[in-house]
């Protein structure tokens, strides 16, 4: 083998090797928080290694192009499955957003609310300003439960759905309100909006930490929506979803174009104790998608 094909073998190990330990690196979100971060290029890292495979193959690392190949076929059909893979409708009716502090398209956003007639609405970032949206909307949805932020604002919960008295709460970056649903009023719902920290370097994790002793206190069906800032198959987000017992409604989706509509970024999600199926909304002068379910209790 000639000098130059050695090089060029390195070389492409080398970058093989990198491209699987960011892909696997994704999966260790329980022992470090740098995990969940990395599992949100896990579909680029899959792709990176299906291409460096066939440049490590004409390279002669026939091997460790095979190795590769299966490895990011058996991860990336997760990633394609969760995109593609629609939920079963259920009964109750979700709307997500995320408003965007500084919207300038409220009156949009309330068209497009008004328009799908969903019973629940989940929203976060409602700055001061954006305390008008469910001002407008107190006539459809009676019933708001609103808590405060940061500089960027809290969560809330809108909905026609009767509260059970007292069961109202905030917490830090969560809203929640337990309603009373079904045909003759025999189901109790837990309802949670949620808005996480970016995730690391940023405090993502240890909001989730804080978080989950609440959260495992509600008892009962439940449904879960929200700003992640995580995808589905974050570590971070399948702790919440595991101790709340709901599962996502699918398919996921790229909500996320604060930094362009080809880069989206899957990081707002519906969960329901069983599942339910979602689509997307328009932005409406926000940086996020809304989402529109169909969830099951």
């Amino acid at each position: 083998m000639s000098e130059g094909n050695r090089i060029w073998q390195t070389v492409i190990g080398l970058a093989l090797g990198l491209a699987i330990l960011a892909l696997a690196g994704g999966y260790l979100g329980w022992l470090h928080p740098l995990g969940d971060s990395l599992s949100v290029g896990r579909a680029l890292a899959a792709t990176a290694i299906l291409v460096l495979a066939v440049f490590a193959s004409f390279a002669g690392l026939r091997m460790a192009a095979f190795v590769a190949t299966l490895l990011a076929l058996l991860t990336g059909a997760q990633v394609l499955l969760a995109y593609s893979w629609p939920g079963l409708p259920g009964r109750y009716s979700v709307y997500q957003k995320n408003l965007l502090y500084r919207n300038a398209d409220l009156a949009a956003v309330e068209s497009d609310i008004r328009a799908t007639n969903p019973q629940i609405v989940t929203l976060q970032e409602v700055s001061e300003p954006n305390l008008a949206l469910p001002a407008r909307l107190k006539d459809a949805y009676p019933h708001q439960h609103v808590c405060p932020g940061g500089r960027v604002g809290g969560t809330a919960i809108l909905t026609r759905l009767v509260p059970v008295p007292g069961t109202a709460f905030c917490a830090p970056g969560l809203a929640a309100m337990q309603v009373v649903a079904g045909v003759e009023g025999q189901d109790r719902i837990w309802l949670v909006s949620v808005h996480l920290h970016w995730p690391w370097p940023y405090g993502q994790g240890d909001h989730v930490d804080r978080l989950l002793p609440i959260l495992d206190r509600l008892k009962g069906p439940a449904i879960m929506a929200g700003d992640f800032n995580m995808v589905r198959w974050g570590h971070s987000v399948s702790r919440m979803a595991e101790v709340l017992d709901v599962r996502a409604a699918g398919p996921t989706f790229g909500t996320y174009v604060g930094w362009s509509d080809f880069f989206r970024l899957p990081i707002d999600h519906v969960f329901a104790t069983r599942g339910g199926r979602v689509g997307p909304r328009p932005a409406l002068g926000s940086d996020h998608l809304g989402l529109l379910a169909l969830v099951e209790i």
